[in-house]
């Protein structure tokens, strides 16, 4: 199913490489006249990690064996060199590290050799097969100078090519407006030899063409160079029939070439089709590139892909929700066969692994998105309203510090499915936010129930359908809830000890007692109160007082309960939260809302 997703995204965009060929980023390039003399090197980079891309031929898929891509590589086969090749601090080291390092630079000093020799091998094989090439017999010139590598060692942009000896480069005769490998004419398929291709019917596709033994590499962050998606090993225990590797489980050349290279392109470091969660790696695309699939990928872009790029994480959101309404309501037309696909990789070892997968149809996508924005609505009377909280924020809000990077592992992908799937928000999610506020509520300097998690709380309640009332966005002074009568009041005590001494010594004592044991502690505060109260002005005073009276009217006769569930504990914290939004709502005054 994900690879037939990405099969058919390949035919979807139209505009990505054609078979055999692939986006290549070459960092350095090497300038050489019809002669093969050396000419000058070229920096091709555009930033310390990204370099100007070329389309040259697919590379190869490398293991154990030193096999050269078509004129252009890294510089251990396109020159023989690597850092080996150079000195280096060995200070720091004592003897027994200093001499295993010197046996594996010594190993891979003799591997560049072999790797070189091959490239060099496979410029004469082209040379004589094709001998009336005239760029093919210049390259095999600059490959007789014996002494070339000591000619671009004084080419002034020899230190910062040093300083880059693992990244890609190849070959531009000078003028020429193509590298060596660009060029069509010089590109031929059988400068390698080919195994013999074995038939079979394609699972992804389904029809009958040469398969592929083993997959080409698309690495994610965090991986290696060579993870795959789809990877066998010989003798594992999977080979059956007398079949090993991919044949075993049947893809076509042309499937595999279609589905790595869609990913790819999904996974380029300018994409705007993939976002990251710590060391998750997440794609998506829609099946159809019309105007309605076409924006919905660019609105989870932004409620995903921006964050941690600007400022404010929930930027774009109101535009991501007015697109999301319009293709739900019908204003943005869909088909019952345009699809929305989400795609969770992670590092694993030498391969990748699939966290997360999601196929659904593009209305009921969206519909998701509402229903996780209206369950995350709540009261905010900030300056500047934000009222939904973000993917980032929302794994910020349950940890120290705020660092999404420290969340529980596989969290992400529980909001993610809970978000795009309609389900139960984790429950250690909840928890998580529960855990912070008691932890944070000794600290004078900032208010632990903050929107953030108030929105978390009452999103996770709200979906959890165990037959008690909603909660709303705003204050619900008909909710009579234990739980959330006891925030509402510990949020009236502490405004009336603000009002009289602009301190919140009840909040920091005693809010965690509150929130599970309030028999034990309400009594007390409820007495503070009152001489907190005899500070503040008369109407204030008959204000608060009523108030107070109010919630504690709707409690049973028995009085405060002993203990509070974890759910009402968290009713406690919306309880409390929505009663202190509602103080700072502008009211004309105190005096008319008594009178």
């Amino acid at each position: 199913m994900i690879l037939k997703a990405l099969y058919d995204y390949y035919n979807r965009c139209g505009n990505l490489p054609a078979p055999g060929m692939e986006l290549k980023e070459l960092s350095f390039i090497i300038v050489i006249d019809t002669d093969g003399k050396f000419v000058r090197l070229e920096d091709r980079r555009i930033d310390n990690k990204t370099a100007q891309k070329f389309l040259v031929p697919k590379g190869i898929g490398r293991s154990s064996a030193h096999t050269p891509n078509f004129l252009w590589d890294n510089p251990a086969y396109v020159l023989g060199i690597s850092d080996a090749n150079f000195p280096y601090d060995s200070s720091r080291l004592n003897e027994e590290k200093k001499e295993k390092k010197e046996k594996d630079r010594e190993n891979e000093r003799a591997k560049n050799i072999k790797c070189h020799k091959t490239f060099v091998d496979l410029v004469d094989h082209l040379a004589q097969k094709y001998p009336e090439q005239k760029d093919i017999k210049s390259l095999q010139k600059f490959y007789e100078d014996q002494n070339i590598l000591e000619k671009i060692k004084k080419d002034p942009l020899w230190p910062d090519f040093q300083k880059n000896l693992i990244k890609n480069i190849s070959f531009l005769i000078d003028g020429d407006s193509q590298i060596l490998p660009e060029k069509k004419e010089l590109f031929t398929n059988d400068f390698k030899k080919e195994q013999k291709s074995i038939e079979g019917y394609c699972l992804v596709t389904g029809e009958k063409a040469d398969l592929i033994e083993t997959t080409s590499a698309t690495s994610i962050q965090g991986s290696q160079a060579t993870a795959k998606l789809v990877s066998f090993q010989v003798s594992s225990g999977y080979d059956s029939y007398g079949k090993k590797k991919g044949f075993n489980a049947p893809i076509s050349k042309d499937a595999e070439f279609k589905y790595t290279t869609a990913l790819r392109s999904l996974l380029e470091k300018d994409s705007r089709n993939k976002f990251f969660v710590g060391s998750r790696t997440f794609v998506f695309w829609a099946s159809s590139k019309d105007d309605s699939a076409l924006a919905v990928e660019n609105s989870v872009f932004n409620m995903f892909g921006l964050n941690g790029i600007e400022d404010d994480p929930n930027k774009n959101i109101e535009n991501v929700k007015k697109v999301m309404q319009a293709i739900y309501s019908g204003n943005l037309k869909t088909t019952l066969d345009d699809k929305f696909y989400i795609l969770g990789l992670s590092p694993n070892s030498a391969r990748i692994a699939v966290s997360y997968w999601k196929e659904q149809p593009l209305r009921q996508f969206a519909g998701m998105i509402l229903h996780h924005f209206d369950n995350m609505n709540i009261v905010d009377t900030r300056k500047e309203k934000k009222p939904y909280v973000g993917l980032r924020t929302m794994l910020s809000a349950v940890t120290l510090c705020g660092k999404s990077s420290d969340v529980t592992p596989n969290l992400s992908e529980e909001i993610i499915k809970s978000i795009f799937e309609g389900v139960q928000y984790p429950y250690t999610l909840f928890t998580g936010c529960i855990r912070r506020i008691r932890a944070e509520s000794g600290d004078n300097s900032k208010n632990p129930v903050n929107i953030a998690r108030a929105g978390i709380i009452k999103a996770y309640l709200n979906r959890i359908n165990d037959n008690n009332k909603n909660i709303q966005i705003m204050l619900d002074k008909e909710n009579r809830n234990l739980g959330y009568l006891c925030g509402r009041l510990f949020a009236t005590l502490e405004k009336i000890q603000e009002d009289a001494n602009n301190i919140h010594s009840i909040r920091e004592r005693y809010m965690n007692a509150a929130s599970s044991t309030p028999s034990t502690v309400f009594a007390t505060i409820l007495n503070l109160s009152v001489h907190h109260a005899e500070k503040l002005n008369k109407s204030k005073q008959i204000y608060y007082e009523k108030m107070k009276q109010d919630i504690i009217d709707k409690l049973p006769a028995n009085g405060f309960p002993s203990h509070l569930t974890l759910q009402d504990q968290g009713r406690f914290f919306v309880g409390y939260y929505q009663q202190r939004q509602d103080f700072f709502i502008k009211k004309e005054s105190c005096e008319e809302e008594i009178q």
